[in-house]
């Protein structure tokens, strides 16, 4: 995390960009141009949270979903077990086991989670950190040469 007083005590905004990628479009400009850009801030200025509904969370998909995530740790169990067998085979079937066994009580304990919450939340969404703008900020003592370059540059 880098502290407010960092970023106002020898640092200069030399740009301000809509969206990140213009942003780091400049930075890398500057960079192919010589620039000492090490200590350079790219920072999002006017941040909200910003939460995106993508589906609804239903009996089914709690299932499906509790039943991935123990896939995975059973397929791990398996994993680990297996390295104490004698043959492939043995191997192969302690591992379909774990998956399997995985699966099953992952799919139960989704299920039993999603009729806990008895109603609240019953939706799957992302959340994310948007800003309003982006501000490119360089060491005072380079600024004048990061205006300069950037005076060429097609904007």
């Amino acid at each position: 995390m880098v502290s407010s007083t960092l970023i106002t005590t020898n640092k200069e905004p030399i740009a301000t960009y809509r969206s990140y990628q213009e942003a780091q479009k400049t930075v890398d400009f500057l960079s192919d141009h010589g620039f000492p850009v090490k200590g350079t801030l790219i920072v999002g200025v006017g941040l909200r949270s910003i939460e995106q509904v993508v589906a609804r969370m239903t009996y089914l998909r709690a299932a499906g979903w509790g039943a991935l995530s123990g896939a995975w740790f059973g397929l791990l169990i398996g994993l680990f077990f297996g390295i104490f067998t004698n043959t492939a085979m043995s191997l192969i079937a302690v591992v379909f086991w774990g998956l399997l066994w995985g699966a099953v009580a992952g799919a139960i304990f989704g299920l039993i989670a999603h009729a806990v919450q008895g109603g609240h939340r019953d939706f799957v969404s992302e959340a994310g950190l948007v800003a309003d703008k982006y501000e490119v900020l360089v060491e005072s003592d380079h600024a004048a040469k990061a205006h300069e370059l950037l005076g060429r540059t097609p904007h």
